[in-house]
């Protein structure tokens, strides 16, 4: 990490630290977030008529719904959940190596996922310890075209008491809380690590900076869930208490702990739970501070999330991406999957919903034989999710005119999918013969979901011939991906379309209609 860097994580931190109410009240005062700034903003219209040296739709293209992989969007599968790899693989019926290409070689996969224990990246202090499904997984992604996204547990129920989240090291040197009895082992209780005692503290900056090190900007990472208090890292203990001393000090450590990794991160886009503050630890102004700094939203459920949740999600700004999942149907066995009497079964009841929340991406989870039996069986919803969900984007008019002894090219661009484009988008129009380039980047967000942008773009005098049309996507400041046309026209190579720039005699053009 660089100097500069490390004394900007600095002020931020101090400044969280000193001043932790007045994070609240700010957080409070402005829910929708902040919106990205752009230089260089392409003119977007209206394109009215008070100009009218003549005008015509060189053109225009049909929508494809074909599935698509471009950054910010995607159906993913798990390498590793909280419980570890698929059933088989847990039972010895198949090794981790033949579990991960099983779901990497899922025709509908786009992402792999990890959700593992801080203990499966390090076994002592610093440095990483990755445990081996990392380098499969990475290796499988690029194989197979697939990225990959990760959470890190500081917290996992699954296995208490016999073993926890935290790496073996660090366990003799923090306080355990207990804050009550397991379920299925009522002799024993959950424990929690006091999150605000300093060696914990300073173990976890270790973690988030060597991770931030190994990942940030790794072209194989899609997106990184940012590492929350609680159970799974999802801001939470369930019914049981806080492990803390009292509300400021979860408050404050919640808080800072977010800042931190925050303020690492700056390549790769990171994912907020919106879980609701049942643990009293201060999750609506850690939502507030990621979103305002670009963070994606996600959710481990859809149908049995409370309210608020699932307007969090619905109502985010625009420019932000929603990943979504659900834990109860996480198996995907067509045997005990239920079917109303219109036919209609209940694991695509539940994932067609997240269209109505106009998701980006969906969880798949690990049982890769029973996802291909579900596909066979009940192709439409994989089938539907795949040609709606997040953003798909073409240019479904090329405009031409006649305007200052030039000509004028304005792109309309359509979006059929249900979710907003995840950041920035920008445009590029280029010769490929005589090599000019002209490019800008539209308004955060745009086109959104179902919705419609057009941009303007004034061509070198007297230019007329072919021009080619692309977008990048800017996911995070000063990080653009390439981005592929949603449109049955014939693409070039480099994923831009062809448009001819007309002769102002040419038949066709209109004026005064």
């Amino acid at each position: 990490m660089k100097r500069r860097d490390l004394l900007k994580n600095a002020a931020l931190l101090a400044a969280v630290s000193a001043h932790p109410q007045e994070l609240l009240s700010a957080t409070d005062s402005q829910p929708q977030g902040v919106t990205p700034r752009t230089t260089d903003r392409l003119d977007q219209g209206p394109f009215d008529i008070d100009q009218d040296e003549g005008w015509r739709a060189i053109y225009f293209s049909s929508p494809s719904e074909k599935p698509v992989r471009n950054p910010g969007l995607g159906l993913v599968g798990y390498i590793w959940e909280e419980n570890g790899p698929s059933i088989a693989a847990r039972q010895g019926r198949e090794t981790i190596a033949q579990h991960v290409e099983n779901i990497a070689a899922l025709p509908f996969v786009d992402i792999l996922y990890i959700r593992c224990d801080w203990k499966h990246v390090q076994s002592e202090a610093g440095r990483l310890d990755l445990f081996p499904f990392w380098q499969l997984a990475l290796d499988a992604a690029e194989r197979h075209n697939l990225k990959v996204a990760f959470r890190v547990q500081l917290s996992n129920p699954e296995f208490q008491p016999d073993q926890l989240a935290l790496p073996q090291f660090l366990i003799p040197r923090i306080p355990l809380v207990k804050i009550g009895r397991i379920p299925r082992n009522p002799d024993a209780q959950y424990l929690e690590p006091r999150y605000d005692h300093p060696e914990f503290q300073r173990a976890f900056n270790e973690l988030n900076d060597l991770l931030a090190a190994r990942f940030d900007g790794h072209p194989l990472i899609e997106w990184m869930d940012l590492m929350q208090y609680g159970f799974w890292g999802e801001g939470h203990t369930s019914d049981f208490p806080n492990p803390f001393p009292d509300p400021a000090s979860a408050r404050n450590t919640f808080a800072k702990m977010t800042a931190r990794q925050l303020a690492a991160w700056k390549r790769t886009p990171v994912a907020v739970n919106t879980q609701p503050d049942i643990s009293n630890v201060g999750n609506r102004a850690i939502i507030e501070m990621a979103k305002k700094a670009g963070a994606w939203l996600r959710s481990d459920s859809i149908i049995v999330e409370e309210p608020v949740q699932i307007e969090e999600l619905a109502s985010r700004p625009p420019w932000l991406a929603a990943i979504l999942e659900d834990g109860g149907l996480r198996r995907y066995d067509v045997s005990q999957i239920k079917v109303d009497p219109a036919g209609v079964n209940l694991m695509e009841n539940y994932m067609l919903h997240v269209l109505d929340i106009r998701a980006n991406y969906w969880g798949l989870w690990t049982e890769s034989a029973n996802l291909r039996q579900y596909d066979q069986k009940y192709p439409r919803g994989f089938a539907r999710l795949r040609a709606a969900l997040g953003y798909r984007i073409r240019p479904a008019w090329v405009w031409q005119r006649k305007r200052k002894g030039t000509s004028e090219l304005i792109v309309g661009i359509a979006n059929r999918g249900v979710a907003a484009v995840p950041g920035i988008l920008w445009v590029q129009v280029k010769s490929p013969e005589s090599g000019w380039k002209m490019r800008g980047p539209l308004d955060a967000g745009h086109p959104t979901g179902g919705g419609i942008r057009l941009c303007s773009f004034m061509l070198p005098q007297g230019f007329m011939g072919k021009v080619h049309l692309s977008v990048e996507l800017e996911i995070r400041p000063g990080v653009l991906k390439p981005v592929a046309w949603c449109c049955e026209q014939a693409l070039n190579a480099d994923g831009s379309i062809t448009v001819e720039v007309e002769p102002g005699n040419a038949p066709g053009w209109r004026k005064g209609v």
